[in-house]
């Protein structure tokens, strides 16, 4: 999975929350889910985007590690819809599939992320007796 991919996987993922959002009754307790939807699936996008654009590996680290957070909300919440009976599972298992897949994908690259900084602290350490 390439950083562009992912990107726009991230960007879709977020216009497929806001449709889903419209779809979603206008009763009271479906504006205020509706908006909770909006809130977090927008927001995997938004901070997936800029992760790719933090200056450190720890800043790296941070933003995914929103963007888990975010990702694991807006799913919390499509259950909530079905369990609700506020809309049936079958319309939402693509997007739910979708969101475990980018769940998925940015757990594992926090843990080779951290993985490799771990490993060149290492080799840091290793080597550097070699210093002046």
């Amino acid at each position: 999975m390439n950083k562009n991919n992912l990107l726009d996987r991230t960007k879709q993922f977020a216009l497929r929350t806001i449709k889903l959002s419209q779809a979603i009754p206008k009763t009271t307790e479906g504006i205020v889910i509706a908006k909770q939807v909006i809130r977090s699936g927008t927001s995997v996008g938004a901070n997936y985007r800029a992760a790719c654009r933090s200056r450190s590996k720890h800043d790296f680290i941070s933003k995914l590690s929103i963007v888990e957070e975010e990702t694991d909300e807006t799913i919390f919440w499509m259950e909530i819809l079905v369990e609700a009976g506020i809309i049936k599972k079958e319309l939402l298992n693509d997007l739910m599939e979708e969101a475990n897949q980018i769940l998925a994908i940015v757990v594992k690259s926090k843990i080779t992320t951290k993985q490799n900084q771990k490993n060149n602290k290492e080799f840091e350490n290793r080597h550097s007796q070699f210093k002046n």
